[in-house]
Parts: C-alpha cells; structure tokens; sequence
C-alpha cells in the first residue's frame, strides 16, 4: 500500500519545504490539485509540481488532477515525459474529464457536456498514449487533432495515469486505458466506492487487462489534532 498527501496550492505556503517534511516523514507520494482561478492566491500546478520534483530526491510527484480543459493533450505528453526524466521517474500523471465548469468559463475555455467530457478525456489518453509510443502519429477525433507529430525522447517508462472518475463510462473507460482510478471520498462515499471499484474491475477484464494491474487510489481529507 502507497500512502500520500496533498501539498498546499497556497502562494502564502512554504510548498518547498512542505515536500521535503513529507519526504523525510516516509510518504510514498505528495500531490497537487489543479485549480487556476479564484480569490485565493495559488500556484499553477506543474510550475510547483516541477519545483518542488527538483527540491526533492525520492517522494512520488502526482497531480490530483490535472483538469483536461486547461492543456493540450499533446503538450501535455511532452511535458509529462520530460517532469518523469528529469525527476527520475517520479511522475504520476493524474487527469480528470473537467469538472469545474465556472473556471473554464472565467477562463474563456470550452465548457462541455458531460458526455463530450468523457469523448474528450479517452480521445486525449489516446493522443498522449500515441505520441510516447509511436514515432510519427497523427490523430483526428472530435476533440483533439494531431498530425504526424513526432515527440522526443520516449517516455524511459510508462508514466502512470490515474483518472478521477465517477460516472459509469468514466469508470469503463478508466478500466479500458488507464494505470489507476483516483477518486475522492467527498464525492465517492466508501460504500459506493466499493461498487464502483467493481464496474472498473470488471471493464479491465473486458479489456483482456488484469484488474491487479490498476493502482486503485482514494482521496480523504484527515483532521490531526
């Protein structure tokens, strides 16, 4: 079992030593959320992810997760493999559909139907997926496009990716292509968590995947004194 925390997105935290107090306590992993607007002042979560990768030598990275809306797909897979390379191969590449619709409004980005989220989110993993595997791939889908685009140097590894997902094609979706499911307790009690954990299980199966294979990872907020 792999035991994590989250690190304050907080502009006002000392996120640097945050990250080496969470490395030196033993945790096997330290995540980021992904929110870029708001009163509160916060950090961009792969300026801080990166930051704090370099001020670090063993602690998993994650993010917790990263909204699709907000990054290319394509972009993203370039910067995933280099943040793995450089930190050693400590990435955990965490996405979710995009759930906050008002920050994609304030920003000015696309806001979309919970189905085109879900279209949207299997159309990227195919394009990140492709463009560590293959050397020149082109992709033409509703959401994202690439053609012949060529990223180098391949992945050392296969990055995981977890998904934050919730809803019945989310999760078959999440059992078809993904490394791992990484829900939240606020939105997935733990007895639905447990049913769920099943249709994401069961859609590994269908896939010819082993369900051993998929990290099964749960979000909780924990009070201490």
């Amino acid at each position: 079992m792999l035991v994590g925390a989250g690190l304050s997105q907080s502009a006002q935290a000392d996120v640097v030593a945050d990250a080496r107090r969470l490395e030196e306590l033993g945790f096997d992993l330290l995540s980021i959320t992904d929110h870029l607007t708001g009163r509160r002042p916060t950090l961009e979560t792969w300026t801080q992810l990166t930051w704090v990768a370099a001020k670090t030598e063993r602690i998993g990275i994650a993010t917790n997760v990263l909204g699709l809306p907000y990054r290319s797909p394509a972009v993203l897979a370039k910067m995933a493999e280099s943040l793995d390379r450089l930190s050693g191969g400590r990435l955990i590449l965490g996405l979710g559909a995009g759930g906050n619709n008002d920050e994609f409004r304030a920003l000015g980005l696309p806001v979309r139907t919970p189905r085109e989220k879900i279209d949207g989110l299997e159309e990227a993993l195919q394009v990140i997926h492709g463009l560590w595997t293959e050397g020149s791939f082109s992709f033409q889908g509703n959401t994202y496009r690439v053609e012949e685009a060529q990223l180098e140097p391949k992945p050392e590894r296969r990055i995981p990716i977890w998904l934050g997902t919730y809803g019945a094609r989310a999760l078959e979706l999440t059992g078809r292509l993904a490394d791992g499911w990484l829900p939240s307790m606020p939105f997935m009690p733990p007895k639905k968590h447990v049913e769920r954990r099943d249709i994401v299980r069961k859609a590994a199966e269908n896939a010819g995947r082993d369900p051993a294979e998929i990290t099964f990872a749960y979000n909780i907020a924990v009070q201490i004194g």
